[in-house]
């Protein structure tokens, strides 16, 4: 299998088919074996149903349906770790970053980055923001601030929803992982990092979609991992 795409889902009803087609219609046009695995994450409408619908028609797409809600991180980690593609993208179920975007980090495998993500804040990306004032304030300000605990300096943006690794990668850093919910992603950026593996930060368009529900204890909630993380990595705790 060559590649692998894991998609983490909760409460994407009204979004999610739209997003599964059009990943649908662009895999169909590759000439690699791919498979899409959606990780449902105790939705508590009807995601789940319509999911499952659309992969008895469509084989090359499976549903792992966790009846509990664990977090976005927890079901990355899931999907990551189900996969069986040489390579793995996760990507958001909304479809804020389109699947066409992949087609500029196939360049940079080849130039031997273990891990490949999408980033609004490197020339060349674009935004269409629909969030509230006070998410894009605290956004700017969490960016700075997860660079600074984390000691990603080099990286702009560790939180778009579009991230691809080798297989290797996949299999050393996602077993590795604590956090379940927002903070994952930071977290595995950071451990890649200690560990060496070479990361490469590509603009996307990033279609920002009104109705998140991410708010202001999400935020508080993020900053607490981010704390997690920062000892974590002082005391030795990943191993």
């Amino acid at each position: 299998m060559h590649l692998s795409i894991v998609i983490p889902t909760y409460n994407e009803a009204e979004k999610i088919i739209g997003n599964l087609s059009s990943i649908k219609d662009y895999l169909s046009k590759q000439s690699y074996d791919w498979e899409v695995i959606i990780v449902n994450d105790g939705s508590t409408n009807n995601t789940a149903e319509l999911v499952r619908s659309f992969t008895e028609k469509n084989r090359d797409f499976r549903l792992i349906d966790n009846k509990k809600n664990h977090g976005k991180g927890y079901a990355v980690k899931q999907g990551m770790l189900e996969a069986i593609g040489d390579y793995r993208l996760f990507l958001d179920a909304d479809g804020s970053t389109s699947i066409d975007h992949l087609d500029k980090f196939w360049p940079y495998v080849d130039e031997g980055y273990d891990i490949i993500i999408g980033s609004i804040e490197v020339e060349g990306s674009k935004i269409f923001e629909h969030a509230q004032w006070y998410r894009r304030l605290l956004g700017r300000l969490a960016k700075y601030l997860i660079r600074f605990m984390t000691g990603l300096w080099g990286i702009h943006d560790t939180q778009r929803g579009f991230k691809f690794f080798t297989a290797k990668a996949a299999e050393d850093l996602f077993p590795k992982i604590k956090i379940n919910r927002f903070g994952f992603d930071f977290e595995v950026l950071a451990l890649a990092a200690k560990i060496g593996y070479k990361i490469k930060e590509v603009p996307v368009t990033w279609n920002n979609p009104s109705g998140s529900t991410v708010n202001i204890k999400s935020y508080i909630a993020t900053f607490k991992e981010l704390v997690k993380v920062r000892w974590n990595l002082w005391t030795g705790k990943y191993g």
